[in-house]
């Protein structure tokens, strides 16, 4: 990873506070509310969910669930069952490639167990830090920041971190943010992306942190 620029000073109980107001508007907690806590379902849902709503998502994990619901299941399963299991999900062919792809792995490599960390996750086809984090975090209950492009463009605006990439971002936050929040800014923060603090002219009327945030970055608002 290239070497991080130097960060702004961000007082940690002002990032609580802020992500306190937020969270008390969202929620925040649906992602395990629908897949359990079940890793290798956690695994897989938030896989098909790259690049899709979250109603397609959840929709398409269900129905493939409904079918394997776990690895062994999941080989059973011919590579255009899955496809079609999980369409209109987005790359849903390429997803289902990787899924079938990812049980054999885990059969082979890990006797059908998920890993539980994230340097293993990694080295699944499909799997970046995102979902190893959450993968990690929603799956093992163990520390981890999972950082999407919401989070990384919004504590980029809120001033807390300096940063090129989710990756560096994540590497940032682990540093500054009270472990408290570990879990729950990714969700709190993709609510808040989808609903105001949009990429391209962010709802700042509506943000209710809109005080304390620097809006950096922002050239137009609402």
């Amino acid at each position: 990873m290239a070497k991080l620029p130097r960060q702004p000073r961000t007082e940690p109980k002002k990032m609580a506070r802020m992500l306190r107001t937020l969270a008390a508007g969202y929620e925040i907690d649906r992602f395990k509310r629908v897949h359990g806590s079940d890793p290798f379902r956690i695994l897989i849902g938030c896989l098909i969910s790259l690049r899709t709503k979250d109603e397609v998502s959840y929709a398409a994990t269900d129905r493939l669930f409904s079918r394997a619901k776990t690895p062994h299941d999941m080989r059973r399963l011919r590579e255009a069952t899955v496809a079609s299991l999980i369409y209109p999900a987005g790359f849903y062919r390429v997803k289902a490639k990787q899924i079938r792809e990812i049980s054999r792995m885990l059969i082979e490599r890990w006797s059908a167990a998920v890993p539980s960390t994230i340097d293993e996750l990694i080295e699944l086809p499909g799997v970046g830090r995102k979902t190893a984090n959450l993968v990690v975090t929603l799956g093992f209950d163990l520390p981890g920041i999972c950082v999407d492009i919401h989070v990384h463009r919004i504590c980029g605006r809120f001033g807390w971190v300096n940063a090129k990439t989710p990756d560096q971002t994540e590497v940032v936050l682990r540093r500054k943010l009270p472990e408290a929040w570990w879990i729950p800014i990714n969700e709190t923060l993709v609510r808040h992306g989808q609903q105001v603090c949009k990429p391209t002219s962010p709802i700042c009327s509506a943000c209710p942190v809109d005080r304390d945030c620097p809006r950096r970055g922002v050239t137009r608002r609402r």
